[in-house]
């Protein structure tokens, strides 16, 4: 079986939301150790992707914590540090990001499952593709510095680029059935409507 890892980045600048999401409390727990929470129901290890200097809730002794090497290169740079620290340890990732407090371990599983032979496998949903949602062999990592070289920051140039697995809604709605492991938070707004469905059970 091809051990698979999680990486999760939290490194964005959060300029909707107005504070780091990562800190964010969700429950008993905050954004962050929350989602690291979930997925390590599924893949072992985890990486945490953070901004320079960026300050980190605690997290479990195992949870490994590494930099980007340019602040503001967005989600391919995360995904460049977190394969790197992963090098040696798996040969695949399930990439997420710190927003997501509705991740379903099932949905993970599922992306594992339809890897394959790919390189990556990503779900397509509503006509757009969910990069932050998706499975990374190691192996993309060459392609992923180059387009950062090129400064092509948009993680679909992947897809274009290597054998890539596009899941269609109906292979996972019955995992997850509204898609919720895909709702990130973006704004106060959406995270007091987070918060409310927290309270609520739902």
């Amino acid at each position: 079986m091809t051990q698979i890892g999680g990486i999760v980045l939290c490194g964005g600048q959060s300029k909707r939301m107005g504070r780091p999401k990562a800190w964010l409390p969700f429950g008993n727990e905050v954004m962050l150790q929350r989602v690291v929470r979930i997925l390590r129901d599924v893949v072992e290890p985890i990486v945490v992707v953070a901004a320079p200097e960026q300050e980190v809730p605690p997290l479990a002794a195992d949870v490994a914590v590494v930099r980007d090497e340019e602040r503001g290169r967005g989600p391919l740079q995360g995904l460049a540090a977190g394969l790197a620290a992963l090098a040696g340890r798996a040969e695949a990732a399930y990439l997420t990001s710190c927003d997501v407090p509705f991740l379903l371990p099932g949905l993970v599983q599922r992306m594992i499952t339809l890897l394959g032979d790919n390189a990556i496998c990503v779900p397509r949903v509503d006509d757009h593709y969910h990069p932050l949602a998706a499975v990374y062999r190691l192996s993309v990592k060459d392609t992923v510095h180059r387009l950062l070289e090129e400064d092509r920051l948009r993680p679909a140039f992947l897809f274009d680029e290597l054998p890539t697995r596009v899941v269609q809604p109906e292979e996972i709605q019955d995992v997850d059935p509204t898609f919720q492991s895909f709702h990130n938070l973006n704004t106060p707004e959406e995270y007091e409507a987070a918060l409310s469905r927290l309270r609520l059970g739902k």
